[in-house]
């Protein structure tokens, strides 16, 4: 009994430590979460199953989070396919600091898109682009005009987010493969069958990502395809490892996908569930997960570093 009450007595202790050292000494950028003013029509992918995102969320909301858990900074990402969407976010980091990027919907295959990308790259906290490519057919991503639209992005010192399914990975592959000079981030770890277990197609896949240095993957969106009420950390363990494998930790970095994590747990869950994987981690692989990684990928303009 004596040896249990210090084994667990030596992990709350552990734990303890690691909040304090998180909190207190390393830096936190979000590199994936989003705002939205919720109209049921403009979010219609937000369905019946989603009521807790059926509310307006805005950086008043998300500020407290984040300094109850350390955060520094984030990026915020496009959630609706409209460049009015894609403003509203380029004034909110305008009038909230925290806010130290944005990627914005912009139409690859517009005839104009020269000119609007050129009129986006403008912004200082323009950083990049993303467009909803899983709900598309798997060769959307070899069309003329979208590829046409992408090979606009790298002289702009634009990203790209790449927000796809498993059976999309081939495909956004040779996308990758055909622009060396572009940077790309794979959202959500491309949303492995977490709630199934099954990871063995989507590590395969993943895995012809190892030998592309442009191409990143970030942390985030794991939550929601886990099991939304009975998941556990040991869930996440089979892709964090391939990802880690895949990527290194160079080539990784921290994001929430808040508020959509609410669905499945609260914004601490969401970032235990990184501090614990890679908590035993070197404190330079730390720091690029959690932060410079962030600012190297997407050219943030920060003051502590």
């Amino acid at each position: 009994m004596t040896n249990l009450i210090k084994k667990n007595d030596a992990k709350v202790y552990y734990q303890l430590l690691l909040t304090f050292a998180y909190k207190y000494c390393m830096h936190i950028i979000d590199s994936h979460q989003h705002f939205w003013k919720y109209i049921e029509a403009d979010y219609d992918w937000i369905d019946d199953s989603m009521p807790a995102l059926k509310q307006d969320f805005f950086p008043n909301d998300l500020k407290p989070i984040y300094e109850h858990n350390g955060i520094d900074a984030c990026i915020a990402v496009q959630a609706l396919s409209s460049e009015v969407e894609t403003n509203t976010l380029l004034k909110l980091a305008t009038d909230h600091d925290f806010i130290k990027g944005v990627v914005g919907w912009v139409d690859l295959c517009n005839p104009n898109v020269l000119q609007r990308l050129e009129y986006y790259a403008q912004f200082e906290k323009f950083k990049g682009v993303r467009m909803v490519l899983q709900g598309e057919e798997d060769g959307f991503m070899e069309q003329s005009t979208f590829l046409h639209g992408m090979n606009l992005l790298a002289p702009l010192n634009l990203t790209y987010d790449i927000l796809i399914y498993p059976k999309h990975l081939f495909t956004a592959y040779h996308l990758a493969k055909k622009f060396p000079q572009q940077k790309f981030i794979i959202d959500h770890l491309a949303k492995p069958a977490i709630r199934q277990h099954q990871f063995d197609n989507w590590s395969e896949l993943m895995a012809n990502f190892h030998d592309l240095p442009n191409v990143y993957c970030k942390i985030s969106g794991m939550v929601t395809e886990a099991d939304w009420k009975k998941w556990q950390y040991t869930d996440f363990t089979p892709a964090l490892d391939t990802v880690t494998e895949v990527f290194g930790a160079d080539r990784l970095m921290y994001g929430s996908d808040w508020p959509v994590c609410l669905l499945a747990g609260s914004y601490k869950n969401v970032l235990d569930i990184a501090k614990t994987y890679f908590g035993e981690f070197s404190a330079e692989q730390q720091k690029k997960i959690f932060y410079k990684n962030a600012i190297q990928f997407y050219n943030l303009d920060v003051s502590w570093i």
